[in-house]
């Protein structure tokens, strides 16, 4: 077995069983990992630096190829059911000695990092993988170690991710020949069948949604930036719904896109990259973003390329809507060295209502944010995940991210309950979907309206606006917002049949409702009285 790369730890690869390698590439940089990947046919080089790279029948997460391995240790933990399916653990040891045998004769790419900006709650993670573009993703979205670091890496949790194998469902006890399988006893995480690169990513995150409540520090699926007062805001919301687009504000400084903590210190990013998706990117209207796409450094998932000009097409979705770019989040301008903000002032609940009847902003009471933090509402848009039909679907989505939270979402929400009460936050719920009906008929919200209405509330100038109370929802209304037309605030107002809003809206009221259900008997009198069924039943 050859050994290369820039720094070797001293703990190696001999607990994890793996023999006979052919070379091992430890903690390479980027320019070594791009001539990696080029040799060997993995990517190809776009125009202005980035490393375009296809994922081929995979092109979104796979959740329901996801499994936790049932053991004692975890067993009483995890919130068992369609999100967090159980695995024996006689089927991971025998995927894990296949994953062995197949990485015998080939070469390996181990990545050591950190998941977790505050020194205090960091995880080492080491990442190993069959290709080197996935090794450049892994360096991207999590946080270097020092060289000293580096020499004495010992990994908390290993991911190994290998593409090239293919589980047999019959054998192997997994739903298909993709595999995302976690143990939290053995501290592996075991990918197979599958090249997207967002496995690799939401795993990670998935271990931190475990491990971090017993330390007192709320896991969240959220992007966070800080105001010129140092004031800062966390922004949920899933896929689609604009999180990392919002965040990257040129007046606010960056904390991070995707996936934070907060502790009782403040907010701190898991990790030191960005994972954005790019279909119709706009050089106007997200021009911080759009400009990665156009520099050495940056990997491209699913972007479609011209053969001979190498010129990105970043309105096709050709092999999927869902296209990715993942960078360091330096390559944001305006960002934080040390991936870390105060207690939060303001929380943004972001959705992409579909249907087009939830107002375009409005302030939510605790109660009523812990009842939408637990519904996460939200539109599906085709892409994102393997499955979907080339229409949006309403979903819910406990927590603004449900495939990813192994506890009982009620554990996420009493804590975010707790922690808004004594930072003192304020919380909007902000609609980026659709306006003057639902999709098809109706448009999409102006990002640019969006934008001057989330200036507005983190800057206090919604602080003494008065407040409506929606008729179905029960959310507060403001009345007016700076450099936005007062009858974009009133979604019934944009639309030109009343009547149907009010068909739709109730429509969606149920929805909600009938979701909620299964969160009664977990929380209090106060927050089933801020149900928006119960403001429509008044």
């Amino acid at each position: 077995m050859g050994t290369q790369g820039a720094v070797v730890s001293r703990h190696g690869l001999q607990s994890l069983g793996l023999r006979n390698l052919k070379d091992v590439y430890w903690n390479l940089t980027a320019p070594a990992l791009y001539e990696q990947a080029l040799t060997r046919g993995e990517a190809r080089l776009a125009a202005g630096g980035p490393l375009v790279a296809l994922t081929g029948e995979h092109t979104g997460r796979s959740p329901k190829d996801k499994f936790i391995v049932e053991e004692a240790e975890s067993r009483d933990d995890v919130w068992w059911g369609e999100v967090n399916v159980p695995m024996e653990p006689a089927h991971f040891g025998r995927l894990l000695a296949k994953a062995r045998a197949y990485l015998q004769g080939r070469d390996l790419f181990v990545q050591d990092c950190f998941a977790g900006a505050d020194p205090a709650y960091r995880l080492p993670v080491r990442i190993l993988t069959e290709c080197a573009w996935h090794n450049l993703f892994a360096r991207n979205m999590f946080i270097q170690p020092s060289h000293d670091e580096l020499a004495d890496f010992d990994p908390a949790f290993t991911v190994l991710q290998v593409p090239g194998l293919q589980a047999d469902p019959e054998t192997d006890g997994t739903r298909s020949e993709c595999f995302v399988l976690v143990s939290f006893a053995q501290r592996i995480v075991l990918i197979g069948g599958t090249s997207y690169a967002g496995e690799i990513k939401k795993s990670v995150f998935s271990i931190l949604n475990y491990l971090l409540p017993e330390r007192g520090v709320l896991p969240m699926h959220c992007s966070a930036n800080i105001g010129p007062k140092g004031d800062t805001a966390i922004f949920f919301g899933l896929s689609g719904t604009g999180k990392t687009t919002l965040s990257a504000d040129g007046s606010r400084t960056l904390i991070g896109d995707d996936e934070h903590g907060w502790s009782d210190t403040g907010v701190f990013n898991f990790e030191g990259g960005c994972y954005a998706k790019v279909i119709r990117l706009s050089a106007e209207a997200e021009p911080e973003i759009y400009d990665t796409t156009r520099r050495f450094g940056t990997v491209l998932e699913n972007v479609v390329m011209d053969a001979d000009t190498r010129v990105l097409d970043l309105d096709s979705a050709h092999y999927t809507e869902n296209t990715r770019a993942s960078y360091p989040i330096d390559f944001i301008p305006n960002v934080s060295a040390a991936g870390q903000g105060g207690l939060p002032k303001n929380i943004v609940m972001l959705t992409a209502d579909a249907f087009g009847v939830l107002p375009p902003i409005s302030r939510l009471t605790p109660e009523q944010a812990m009842y939408h933090f637990l519904s996460g509402y939200t539109a599906r848009v085709a892409g994102t995940e393997k499955g979907l039909g080339s229409e949006p679907t309403a979903t819910f989505s406990t927590c603004f991210g449900a495939p990813f939270m192994p506890r009982h979402p009620s554990v996420y929400a009493r804590m975010l309950r707790d922690k808004m009460q004594a930072a003192g936050a304020n919380c909007w719920l902000v609609n980026t979907g659709w306006s003057g009906g639902q999709y098809g008929v109706g448009r999409r919200m102006d990002i640019k309206l969006t934008r001057a209405m989330l200036c507005a509330a983190l800057a206090g100038q919604l602080d003494g606006v008065e407040v409506n109370a929606h008729p179905d929802f029960g959310v507060l209304v403001p009345a007016n917002c700076p450099d936005v037309p007062s009858e974009v605030l009133d979604p019934r107002a944009t639309w030109g049949d009343a009547q149907a809003y009010d068909r739709i809206a109730h429509d969606l009221v149920k929805r909600f409702e009938n979701n909620f259900k299964q969160f009664e008997p977990y929380v209090d009198e106060g927050v089933l009285a801020a149900g928006i069924y119960q403001a429509a039943a008044e």
